[in-house]
């Protein structure tokens, strides 16, 4: 039987989940919280597969980019992953989503078969990779200067625009979304400059003792002269500046230049996951 979580069924989910968490291989996007009330706090709209009583997978929903993103499926035999799938969808059509997507680890080969039969498309892989902040020092080339602040949306789309097409996520924020988000003392934008013209960028974002780079990109007719290099450390000054002693960046399958980048000055790979998607119903 699938229905929808219930507080009852927490201390099955939370074993559900440390089970996954034993194998890389059973790896996929999963509530964080490893905690009753962590768990009970962060669920939103889940559902359960019950067998004999006992939680046996999971499913959850919650509003991502252009759809929904699923938390898992999740369950203890590939035979259920299906079922769950299907009750995702079912539940996703109710609300008239237009899309699904889908976050596998890398390895976990099992649910990306199970994704593939039912028609979710692989977009691409991000590698995430980690390393202390400290011994990154690598100025900016001559004539470039990097300044941390918001230039504004107008700019700012333009430089994102132009850094990385696929980053079209940003280009559909309002104004006011945009000075929102860049107000939040926890994101920080780092801008190079050369002369008054922007040509690249990096947004970290800290939490704890960790920094993520967000987001960093360099204008084409700047790339080759030690930019992206320079942005990532300044990030690395900045996130140690603020405590942190980790910092974390990404990079898609497709993002050579950075994955050689990062893999030069000595980051460690700390996964790979998987972005599938589906569309649920025609484009408007």
């Amino acid at each position: 039987m699938i229905r929808p979580v219930a507080r009852q069924d927490l201390p099955g989910l939370l074993k559900l989940l440390r089970w996954m968490d034993e194998s890389p291989q059973r790896g996929v996007l999963a509530p964080e919280a490893r905690d009753l009330e962590g768990l009970a706090e962060e669920l939103e709209d889940g559902l359960v597969l019950l067998q004999d009583g006992e939680v046996a997978g999971y499913v959850g929903l919650y509003a991502f980019w252009d759809g929904a993103a699923l938390e898992g499926p999740l369950a203890y035999r590939e035979e259920d992953l299906p079922p769950l799938l299907q009750a995702a969808e079912k539940r996703a059509n109710e609300l008239h989503l237009d899309r699904l997507y889908a976050f596998p680890r890398e390895e976990n080969h099992t649910l990306r078969k199970v994704l593939e039969e039912a028609d979710f498309g692989l977009l691409h892989l991000t590698y995430f990779f980690v390393k202390n902040p400290e011994g990154l020092d690598y100025p900016p080339p001559e004539g470039v200067v990097i300044r941390r602040g918001f230039p504004g949306p107008g700019v700012y789309r333009e430089l994102y625009r132009e850094s990385e097409e696929g980053w079209a996520l940003r280009l559909k924020w309002t104004d006011e979304e945009l000075w929102e988000h860049f107000q939040d003392p926890h994101v920080h934008l780092l801008v190079a400059y050369r002369g008054d013209e922007p040509v690249g960028m990096a947004e970290v974002e800290l939490e704890d003792k960790e920094a993520s780079v967000a987001y960093i990109g360099v204008v084409p007719k700047a790339r080759g002269q030690g930019i992206g290099r320079a942005l990532l450390a300044e990030a690395a000054r900045l996130a140690t500046k603020k405590g942190a002693t980790l910092l974390r960046v990404r990079a898609h399958d497709h993002e050579t230049g950075a994955l050689e980048l990062y893999r030069n000055l000595g980051f460690s790979l700390e996964e790979a996951v998987a972005t599938y998607a589906k569309e649920l119903r025609a484009r408007r």
